[in-house]
C-alpha cells in the first residue's frame, strides 16, 4: 500500500540552502516561487510536493533521493541514541514520544541533538585534560583560590572591619610609618639590589621594614600596609580560610597572600570612608586615587570588595591581563562569567587598550545569554625590579548595565552601540562573529565549496 503521508523537509531544505550559500530570496528566484513560500517550507508549515522535489533536483543538480530522505526517521534514530545516555536513565522515554518529537518538532530535535553533542565533546575535552597528568593541573591551585574568593563575593566581613579599626589607629598615630615606629619597627627605602631584588623585605633581627625605593608613592604605601596586614592581622587572615579544606597547601598559601593584599587595601582605603567617596564621586577612579593616595589598579581592586551587608555598592568584576592575553588576576563581585580555560573575547576592549596606554576606554557588553554589562579598561604598569623591564598590563572593571548610570564613565556612552561578546570562543555559539579564533564546542564546520563567508567558520545545523 502506498504511503500518502505529506512530505515535510524543512530542516533539510534550510540546510541545503545554507550549504549553497543562498538567501531565501535567491532560492525563491531559482525555484520560481515566493520567498514567503520558501520560509513556510523551511518551517514545515507546507509539505514539499512532487513538483517541488523535481524543481530542487533539476535546479541544483541533486539526487532526488538525497533530498527526499526521511528526516523524521533519521532524527528519531539519533534522538533515541542520545536518550540512551546514562544521564537520562531515570526518565521514562517511550519510543512513540521520541518518534512524535522527531516528526512533529524537527527544530527542537535539532536543538536537543546539538546540545547533547556539545555536552559530549566538552566532557571528552575535560577528560583528556585530566588524563594529561600533572602538567594539565599545573594551575589548579590558582583556580581553586579564585573559586573561594568568588564564593565569598570577594568580601570578608571580619577582616574588613578589623582593618578599618586598625586604619583609624594608624591615622591617630600620624600614618603607617609612625605607627610602625611606635611598635619598634623602622621603615627604610633602599635600592632593590640592596634588598636582594625584593620589593619588600622585613629584617626581623634589626626590626627594619625595607622597601624598594624604585616604587612610586602609592606602591610604597601599599607595601607598608601589606606588612602591617601580615603582622597585625595575621590571625584574622588565617581565620578566613581556616574552615576550608583545600586540595593543596599551595591553594592555602595563595589565599593567605591574596587576603593580605585585601587587608592592605582595607587599611589604605577603609570601607566606610572609601565607599562613601566612591558613591559621592560616581566611582571616578582618578579622583579616588587622588583622595586616598593610591594607584588605578589598587582602587579598581578595592571596588570589587564593597559588598558589606547593608552598605553594598556597585558590584564589579575585575580582570588583569598582559599583552599576550594571559590572565594574572580576576575577582568577581558582579556575577560576570569568565572562562577558566582559554582566552577571553577579542571584542572586549580590555585587549585593545594597549594601543593607547593610560587612557580609559568604556564599552557596553552583551553576553550570548542576553546579560548586559558596562566595562571600563585601562593599562597599568607593574613594579619594576633592578634594571628589569617595566611590565604593561591592562585592567578592566565590569558591572551590570542596570548599575552603569551610577558611574561617571557612562555619561557620554548612552548612544554607543552594545558589543556582543562571548566568554571564550570555545563556549560562544555566535555563528556570525568575524573575530572568532576557533569553532565552538558542539558545532560542525561547513565546507566552503559553494560559499566563503566573512567569518572564519560557518556551521551546520547539527
Amino acid at each position: 500500500m502506498a504511503d500518502n503521508r505529506p512530505l515535510y523537509l524543512g530542516p533539510r531544505l534550510r540546510r541545503l540552502r545554507r550549504e549553497l550559500g543562498l538567501t531565501q530570496q535567491s532560492m525563491a528566484d531559482d525555484l520560481e516561487i515566493s520567498p514567503s513560500y520558501v520560509a513556510l517550507l523551511e518551517r514545515n508549515q507546507r509539505p514539499v510536493t512532487a513538483d517541488m522535489l523535481l524543481r530542487l533536483a533539476r535546479t541544483y543538480r541533486i539526487d532526488m533521493a538525497e533530498i527526499a530522505g526521511d528526516d523524521g526517521e533519521d532524527y528519531a534514530k539519533r534522538i533515541a541514541a542520545v536518550l540512551r545516555d546514562p544521564i537520562f536513565a531515570d526518565i521514562d522515554l517511550p519510543a512513540l514520544e521520541v518518534a512524535d518529537l522527531a516528526t512533529s518538532f524537527p527544530g527542537i530535535s535539532e536543538a536537543l541533538l546539538r546540545l547533547h553533542q556539545a555536552y559530549v565533546r566538552d566532557a571528552q575535552a575535560l577528560a583528556e585534560q585530566r588524563a594529561a597528568g600533572p602538567l594539565a593541573q599545573e594551575n589548579e591551585p590558582v583556580r581553586e583560590a579564585q573559586r573561594f574568593l568568588a564564593a565569598n563575593r570577594n568580601y570578608f566581613h571580619a577582616l574588613d572591619t578589623r582593618a578599618e579599626d586598625l586604619a583609624a589607629e594608624i591615622d591617630k598615630a600620624g600614618g603607617a610609618v609612625d605607627w610602625l615606629a611606635a611598635k619598634g619597627v623602622r621603615v627604610r627605602f633602599l635600592p632593590p639590589d640592596v634588598l636582594i631584588d625584593s620589593l619588600r623585605r622585613f629584617d626581623r633581627h634589626n626590626q627594619q621594614l625595607l622597601i624598594a625605593d624604585t616604587l612610586d608613592a602609592a606602591s610604597r604605601a601599599f607595601q607598608v600596609a601589606t606588612h602591617i596586614a601580615h603582622t597585625a592581622l595575621r590571625s584574622e587572615i588565617k581565620q578566613a580560610v581556616r574552615a576550608e579544606a583545600f586540595s593543596s597547601r599551595t591553594t592555602a598559601t595563595l589565599l593567605l597572600r591574596a587576603l593580605a593584599g585585601y587587608a592592605a587595601a582595607a587599611i589604605v582605603m577603609p570601607y566606610t570612608r572609601f565607599a562613601r567617596a566612591a558613591e559621592q564621586r560616581r566611582y571616578d577612579i582618578d579622583v579616588l586615587c587622588a583622595l586616598f593616595g593610591t594607584s588605578f589598579e589598587q582602587v579598581a581592586h578595592r571596588l570589587t570588595t564593597l559588598q558589606r551587608p547593608g552598605e553594598e555598592c556597585v558590584g564589579f568584576f575585575f580582570i588583569r591581563v598582559d599583552e599576550a592575553g594571559n590572565v594574572s588576576k580576576r575577582l568577581d563581585g558582579a556575577g560576570f562569567p569568565f572562562a577558566a580555560h582559554g582566552g577571553g573575547c577579542p571584542l572586549w576592549n580590555v585587549h585593545q587598550v594597549f594601543r593607547r596606554p593610560g587612557e580609559i576606554a568604556s564599552q557596553w557588553l552583551e553576553l550570548p545569554g542576553g546579560e548586559r554589562f558596562f566595562s571600563i579598561a585601562r593599562t597599568v604598569s607593574g613594579a619594576r625590579g633592578s634594571g628589569g623591564p617595566r611590565v604593561l598590563r591592562a585592567v578592566a572593571l565590569a558591572c551590570a548595565a542596570s548599575e552603569a548610570e551610577r558611574l561617571v564613565y557612562s555619561g557620554n556612552m548612552a548612544a554607543t552601540p552594545v558589543t556582543p561578546i562571548g566568554v571564550t570562543c570555545r563556549l560562544c555559539q555566535r555563528a556570525e562573529c568575524t573575530a572568532r579564533s576557533v569553532p565552538p564546542i558542539g558545532r560542525d564546520v561547513l565546507a566552503d565549496d559553494y560559499r566563503r563567508a566573512p567569518q572564519p567558520y560557518t556551521f551546520s545545523e547539527t
